[in-house]
């Protein structure tokens, strides 16, 4: 037990010294890590503090030639000091207040006094930076300046040369192009005036001066060229030719008002003067693009000119189509209404039809007001021709409906024409129909008559007398004549039918009675079915009497029916 106890105190004891080892080695480590941060903090602090601004600020004595050289200088001077005797040494106490934190081992205030110097450091150094920056500016200008000089001077020599090269090409506005350029000739000598006396601020001034007057020259150089060509060549010749059709077209009758070509040619000529009074003090702003509008319009306005001819010749088409058209309409509108008294005589119109022939009467008057109106418009030529085609097509679709509106009703006066000639024509048919009829009755001498068939030739016969009578009825009510005719028409080929097969079945009946004869002494009974069927025959019922006569004679011949068929069926 005493084993046990001692092993387990030796295991403690050995763990403890484990863990002390352990967190000696992350103190160790941690401390060396602040210090390298510390020490990479002093080596910035140590760069920051040797930024060669003073150096610099010696040279800057050199431009002490003006007033507000020597204020800038104090004020450099006073910044600096506030770097070197203020900025660096907070740095400096915050740095061993971070050495003294660390060595305490107090390293939650370490951290925090270590994010302070790096802020601190940023500040001193953007100070520094930017000192240095302002200083250099002065020191390194005389470098500066002439670089940039140099290169103005190159551009303002290829700048010049160009327009040399093209000086007849700027018209009366060559003058003050060479004004600009001796301007700026007299800036680069007020340059070199200003370095030999060391005037910052003024050399930078003359600089930005020459600059933008080279940039402004640039565009002068570029676009007066055009704007003189624009301006004294190709606008005036446009505008010249814009006149000349204009004028003719003017002359031949074309309503030209809508396009304004007057206004617009005294407005384009004033926008010119101005744009040329304008570049004579070079000023170029928007010349160009306002000229390329005024190209684009009078280019527009040729294209307006095509379009009115086209539009003419369309007009003219489409009003000659329309005319004879409507003179077509006006005629057989006429023509109806000279008849409509005699059409409504002969037949009963509905007042739905009345009232359409009515209305496309009272639709074609306006029509032909409005193409007064029309005709009014193009003979004072107060309208476009394309205003005016779209007219005449309006009316022309107004023209259609009322055509088509005419059609219908013409169609259904039509449709009573036909009805009533159509039927004439069937009260002809029905009429020879039952004369057939008859014929066929009386041809073949039937000894009976059924009084059916009578009956029926008589309502045949009335139906045709309806006909008649309403043909004769003024107005005629096409419906109801129809109705006459179909009523008539089916009777009498109802008739017609009964008349064939009556006397079909009687001829067959009489012809299978004789054709029995054969058998009536050699076969039982028959001649008593025979005498039966002949008595049926004379008594008017054909159809039993055959009946009668085919099923005794299959008894003795089957198959009799259809021997009867082949022997006089065809008769």
């Amino acid at each position: 037990m005493d084993n046990v106890t001692l092993l387990f105190v030796t295991f403690f004891l050995l763990s403890v010294v484990i863990i002390i080892s352990v967190l000696n080695i992350i103190q160790l480590r941690k401390n060396k890590k602040m210090k390298k941060i510390l020490e990479n903090l002093e080596i910035e602090k140590n760069v920051i503090n040797s930024t060669p601004i003073i150096p610099e600020l010696e040279k800057v004595e050199a431009f002490m030639k003006s007033g507000r050289m020597g204020v800038l200088y104090d004020e450099w001077k006073k910044r600096l000091e506030s770097i070197k005797e203020v900025q660096i040494p907070k740095i400096t106490d915050l740095m061993l207040e971070a050495d003294y934190s660390l060595s305490q081992m107090d390293y939650k205030s370490t951290l925090y006094k270590i994010a302070k110097i790096e802020t601190e450091l940023s500040k001193v150094r953007a100070n520094s930076e930017g000192l240095l920056k302002e200083v250099q500016d002065i020191t390194n200008s005389e470098e500066k300046n002439r670089n940039i000089i140099t290169k103005l001077k190159a551009d303002y020599r290829s700048l010049y040369q160009k327009y040399q090269d093209t000086a007849d090409e700027y018209g009366e506005i060559s003058k003050y192009v060479q004004m600009q350029f001796e301007n700026i000739a007299k800036r680069f000598e007020a340059f070199e005036i200003a370095m030999d006396h060391s005037s910052y601020e003024e050399i930078t001034s003359i600089i930005k001066s020459i600059e933008g007057m080279l940039k402004h020259m640039a565009v002068v150089v570029e676009e007066v060229p055009a704007i003189i060509l624009l301006t004294d060549s190709i606008l005036p010749k446009k505008i010249k030719e814009i006149v000349a059709i204009y004028d003719s077209m003017v002359k031949e009758g074309y309503p030209l008002d809508y396009l304004n070509i007057e206004y617009n040619v005294s407005e384009a000529e004033k926008k010119m003067n101005d744009i040329l009074d304008r570049a004579k003090v070079l000023n170029l702003e928007d010349s160009l693009f306002e000229l390329k509008v005024l190209l684009e319009y009078f280019e527009s306005a040729f294209n307006d000119f095509e379009k009115e001819k086209m539009e003419r010749n369309k007009y003219e088409e489409a009003n000659r189509s329309f005319k004879t058209k409507l003179e077509h309409m006006n005629e057989v509108v006429l023509e109806i209404f000279s008849s409509m008294d005699q059409v409504r005589k002969t037949y009963n119109l509905s007042r739905a039809d009345v009232e359409v022939l009515n209305q496309i009467h009272e639709d074609l008057d306006h029509l032909n007001n409005d193409y007064v109106i029309l005709l009014g418009h193009t003979g004072n030529h107060t309208f476009a021709y394309s205003k005016l085609t779209k007219e005449v097509e309006n009316l022309v679709v107004r023209l259609t409906n009322i055509e088509n509106n005419l059609d219908e009703t013409l169609n259904t006066i039509g449709s009573m024409r036909d009805d009533e000639v159509r039927a004439r024509q069937q009260l002809e048919e029905v009429k020879l129909i039952l004369k057939d009829a008859k014929s066929k009755i009386n041809d073949y001498n039937l000894p009976v008559i059924p009084k059916s068939y009578f009956v029926e030739l008589s309502e045949a016969q009335a139906a045709i007398k309806e006909i008649v009578k309403e043909l004769d009825k003024k107005p005629i009510t096409i419906e109801v004549l129809n109705t006459r005719v179909d009523t008539a028409r089916d009777l009498v080929l109802k008739l017609f039918t009964k008349t064939k097969e009556m006397m079909k079945t009687a001829m067959f009946a009489e012809m299978a009675i004789v054709y029995g004869n054969r058998y009536r002494t050699s076969v039982e009974d028959l001649d008593k079915q025979l005498i039966y069927a002949e008595v049926l025959f004379y008594k008017g019922e054909y159809k039993k009497s055959l009946e009668l006569t085919i099923n005794s004679l299959n008894k003795v011949e089957p198959g009799i029916y259809d021997k009867l068929l082949n022997l006089y069926g065809n008769e």
